[in-house]
């Protein structure tokens, strides 16, 4: 029976591998945009087409688009991050949630290591001196990496690999997170609490997922707990930190800068975070690489697939709905 699927948005020129796939497995494919559309332009499709599947990339699926899906089976996420969907309003609704949770860890903590180099060795800064003709190597107040401390908040799957990519610089590691690391990772790095952390890091590197108890988790009290002068690098969602306080943090000089993939506002993050002389900006593309998106395309249509044959999932987010 042919059942439809609304793919909301894709990060990517167009979406010939989605369609290929999914109608040659006699379903119908029914797309949004690339840049995510308003939510109730969501709702408006998700109402005129009850689609049986949901694909999105960070569109929000909202309870009120859900509610418009009959027989729903499936809400896929093109990623690893689920808070752009009513997660409670899909299970009640009786659809599995699926991820991708690990299909871009090597370019997450490629990122956040690219990000602190940048920094300790002035290579933003210094480039765009150089390409407004200043050529003067005395200014150049730069760090030696080996023997600084990172401290990186939240050691899931990216934040091990950072761990193991920063670990023979000779860097310390610190860390903190919900589950104390266990065998080889545990060698890896100092395990701690998120304010024992915080005075100690030259830079502190964010890992963490966005929800009701990490929303705003850095604001001004977390970054005056900090070490004057360090680094902030979030390569995790921009819903973490207070836009606010940020600019507070690095106006006052209690932040030396910042590293951010993310930023809450995107994709119209806030100009004055953007265009701090003292923020290195990338506009959420951590997770980018030929690779990694082929495997999150495949493996997120492959679910897909799955649910709507009625098979079990391969990567199942488990419902809290009692």
């Amino acid at each position: 029976m042919k059942k439809t699927v609304f793919i909301t948005d894709y990060p990517w020129p167009d979406l010939d591998y989605e369609h290929r796939l999914l109608e040659a497995a006699g379903h119908r494919v029914v797309a949004g945009r690339s840049a995510a559309l308003p939510e109730r332009e969501i709702d408006a499709i998700a109402e005129r087409e009850r689609p049986q599947a949901i694909m999105t990339c960070w569109a929000e699926v909202s309870a009120t688009a859900i509610g418009h899906c009959r027989d729903l089976a499936i809400v896929a996420r093109y990623g690893v991050g689920l808070d752009n969907i009513a997660l409670d309003a899909a299970w009640a609704a009786g659809a599995r949630v699926t991820n991708v949770p690990d299909y871009c860890v090597e370019e997450v903590s490629d990122h956040a290591v690219a990000m602190l180099l940048a920094w300790s060795r002035g290579i933003v800064q210094w480039d765009r001196e150089v390409k407004r003709g200043v050529w003067d190597p005395a200014q150049a107040r730069l760090k030696r990496t080996r023997g600084l401390t990172v401290g990186l908040v939240g050691y899931g799957r990216a934040g091990k690999l950072v761990a193991r990519k920063l670990s023979g610089w000779g860097l310390r590691v610190i860390a903190c997170g919900r589950t104390p690391p266990a065998g080889d990772d545990a060698a890896l790095v100092e395990w701690m609490t998120l304010e024992a952390l915080l005075p100690q890091a030259d830079a502190v590197i964010a890992l963490l997922p966005l929800s009701a108890v990490t929303s705003n988790l850095f604001d001004a009290d977390r970054f005056a707990q900090m070490k004057r002068g360090a680094l902030f690098i979030n390569v995790s969602r921009g819903g973490l930190v207070d836009n606010a306080a940020i600019l507070d943090a690095l106006d006052s000089g209690q932040l030396d800068a910042a590293a951010l993939d993310v930023i809450a506002g995107e994709p119209n993050p806030p100009a004055a975070i953007t265009g701090h002389p003292r923020v290195i900006a990338t506009p959420h593309i951590a997770f980018s690489s030929p690779d990694a998106i082929q495997e999150l395309r495949e493996r997120t249509v492959e679910e897909v697939l799955l649910a709507l044959r009625g098979e079990p999932a391969r990567v199942l987010v488990q419902s809290t709905v009692r």
